[in-house]
């Protein structure tokens, strides 16, 4: 599909993912509040506007991967949000991990309009963002996901249609909801061993090719033993997303017991004041409890 693609949202997932579809040869426009983010695009001669409805007019195709349901709702139907600037045939890709529900609810307010909806949530972390190698998980029709399928294949290497509008989302939940409470898991392990005496590098060694390996055993484990907590993904990321999988699992009528749970392990990690360092930082709220350190 030709044309310049509109992109708002330049964060930690949103500015490598940016990067790639200028690399793609994607011609974009691009908004973020934060007008130091748009400077890397900027130098490569990508137009800068100053709201998401400018974008949105400019384009037929919009990306939106913002950090809550609230600030998607005001970049997609806010005073200057998309919705006042998008005409008839417009898509919206909202890539942004926010409450399905309300995802849904944008997209019957944009269909009024004639403008077409993905849910588009995206899952590798800033390593695979900057790589171009994310999963894509989208919900929508599926003539609209055709017609995206070329910016999903320059931001990611997979892209799954799972069902009608919303669906992307109810699954990229379900698979953060294993991964958070994974972390947690592996970080009571960790400090369980070397409490016992075990030396941790030997545990990560062990494990990984046990039956205890997992993603997050992978991902975090050589973080947290070289004391590396830049965050790919931060601890207020996964305490909102968690707020999001429980909330979504109450409104279905699904009792979630270790999501809860785990949760709270979170939110002790940001009563300590790790918010903004990577989500392998509640090893810790464990480390302090214990009375140890894990590190290499």
């Amino acid at each position: 599909m030709a044309g310049r693609v509109g992109f708002i949202g330049l964060g930690a997932m949103g500015g490598p993912m940016a990067l790639n579809l200028a690399k793609a040869g994607f011609a974009l426009v691009v908004h973020d509040i934060d007008a130091s983010k748009t400077e890397p695009l900027k130098a490569k001669g990508t137009e800068v506007v100053d709201s998401a409805e400018k974008v949105a007019a400019l384009v037929e195709r919009t990306i939106v991967i913002v950090e809550t349901t609230d600030q998607a709702e005001q970049v997609i139907l806010g005073a200057h949000g998309i919705i006042h600037g998008a005409k008839a045939g417009h898509i919206v890709l909202c890539m942004s991990t926010i409450d399905p529900f309300a995802a849904r609810g944008f997209a019957d307010k944009l269909a009024a309009q004639g403008i077409a909806m993905l849910d588009a949530p995206v899952s590798g972390g800033t390593g695979r963002a900057q790589s171009g190698e994310l999963s894509v998980i989208v919900g929508g029709a599926a003539d609209v996901f055709a017609q995206c399928q070329d910016l999903f294949d320059a931001m990611g290497n997979r892209a799954f249609h799972v069902g009608p509008l919303g669906s992307g989302l109810a699954m990229k939940l379900v698979n953060n909801m294993l991964v958070q409470v994974n972390t947690v898991a592996v970080a009571e392990a960790l400090v369980l061993g070397v409490k016992a005496g075990l030396d941790p590098q030997t545990i990560y060694e062990v494990v990984r090719v046990s039956t205890g390996a997992s993603a997050a055993w992978e991902l975090r484990v050589p973080r947290i033993l070289a004391g590396d907590y830049a965050p790919g993904g931060t601890i207020d990321i996964s305490y909102k997303d968690q707020e999001l999988e429980t909330a979504f699992a109450k409104r279905l009528g699904v009792p979630l017991l270790l999501a809860n749970v785990t949760q709270q392990v979170y939110q002790m990690a940001r009563a300590q004041g790790l918010n903004k360092q990577d989500g392998a930082a509640v090893v810790k709220i464990f480390e302090q409890l214990a009375g140890v350190t894990v590190k290499a």
